[in-house]
């Protein structure tokens, strides 16, 4: 069974994107996955297809509608669909690589992208929504974010990735950082390749990939290492 993706937005053009190239488009194309995007406006029911209104309480900017959602919702994911319903926003929970590859194990999913200044409260909690957020940050809306999320999650699909071990060694698998990685020629610009990666010797290798790592992610993502002991593990 291939990974099915519906996506709720106000920007159906947005889609593939970038998601039709490289590996995720091959996969695509191969029936890995399959994509469907859905115009909310088309299920609003006045004659300017709206799908927005004021802030209750007032308020600058305007909010999406939860009966407009609500319907596109109920098309696209009807009654029995597995699914997760998952909301881009950035006051959603932050996407972590675990998450990620639960939803490559799953069945798809359903993703809304919101736009102005968010949703009704009332859908999310009435449709059950999972928000999702990527990042610290506001977009102008929740379509690139999810370009990412499925980005993350195609590429962990069975026969995306051509060595499925490149998928095993990569930052936040472990809980850290990745190692630095070098590549011919041996020596460029005076810089050669750490001799210890043209040793052979696969343990000092290995201990020394760990060992960079974990100085990477204590320099740089100091958080990952909450609630680990010194190894770098649970």
């Amino acid at each position: 069974m291939s990974f099915s993706a519906t996506v709720l937005t106000l920007h159906p053009e947005m889609f593939p994107g970038a998601l039709g190239h490289s590996l995720a488009g091959r996969a695509l194309q191969a029936g890995t996955w399959s994509l469907e995007t859905v115009q909310i406006r088309d299920f609003a029911t006045d004659r300017h297809r709206t799908v927005d209104d004021t802030p209750a309480g007032g308020g600058a900017g305007m909010v999406m509608r939860a009966d407009v959602l609500a319907r596109a919702l109920d098309r696209a994911a009807p009654q029995g669909d597995a699914r997760p319903r998952l909301l881009m926003s950035p006051r959603g929970a932050p996407l972590t690589q675990r998450r990620v590859r639960e939803l490559a194990a799953g069945p798809g999913a359903v993703i809304l992208c919101g736009r102005f200044e968010g949703v009704d409260q009332r859908l999310i909690e009435g449709r059950d929504l999972e928000e999702v957020s990527i990042g610290d940050y506001i977009l102008s809306g929740g379509e690139p974010a999810a370009l990412v999320l499925l980005d993350a999650v195609v590429r962990l699909l069975p026969g995306v990735m051509g060595n499925e071990a490149s998928g095993e060694e990569e930052s936040f698998e472990s809980g850290l950082l990745e190692h630095p990685h070098y590549t011919r020629p041996q020596e460029w610009e005076g810089r050669p390749i750490p001799e210890v990666l043209t040793s052979g010797n696969h343990a000092r290798i290995a201990a020394w990939r760990r060992e960079r790592a974990l100085e990477l992610t204590r320099a740089r993502r100091p958080d990952l290492l909450s609630g680990k002991n010194r190894d770098g593990e649970r």
